[in-house]
């Protein structure tokens, strides 16, 4: 109805997803849980993606991670450790979008009131590294975690 001829929609396991060799314009996930959501976002990068449009949820991975005992008055209790682990990992996300070079900005994009995962991470490409490494290791030494779109990003794989 919009004229959008060659407009493709692909519904399936992120891990069974085989990237085009045309080129991939724009990528969109929706509450992709946990590390599904790294998978994506590693792949959308390999694919050289124009664009990309995520809306993490469940973030598990970074809370089993994260040990810092200047941070104990937070990390002690569980719901404020759970959702400071997902902004951690929101955070991560966006400074590792920022190093492959895309201009990345994190938003709210509907009301708490109708649900507590409202975030997007909107990400266009650029022309190059926009955040420094050295930042980003600081913060994830100072926290003690490994997250798994570093370690997808960093050997390339998108299947692990």
């Amino acid at each position: 109805d919009l004229g959008y001829a060659q407009l493709k929609f692909e519904a399936g396991a992120i891990q069974d997803f085989q990237l085009s060799e045309e080129g991939i314009d724009l990528v969109i996930s929706l509450h992709a849980c946990d590390t599904a959501t790294d998978e994506l976002l590693a792949k959308a990068v390999k694919a050289q993606a124009k664009a990309i449009l995520s809306v993490p949820c469940c973030q598990h991975e970074l809370f089993k991670q994260i040990e810092q005992p200047l941070l104990n008055p937070l990390l002690k209790h569980g719901i404020l450790k759970e959702r400071f682990s997902a902004l951690v990992t929101d955070a991560c996300r966006a400074a590792l979008l920022e190093q492959a070079g895309y201009h990345t900005q994190v938003l709210e994009f509907i009301d708490t009131e109708h649900t507590p995962k409202n975030l997007l991470i909107r990400a266009v490409k650029g022309d190059g590294c926009i955040y420094s490494k050295d930042h980003l290791s600081e913060f994830l030494e100072f926290l003690h975690i490994h997250p798994k779109l570093l370690r997808l990003l960093r050997n390339g794989d998108t299947h692990n």
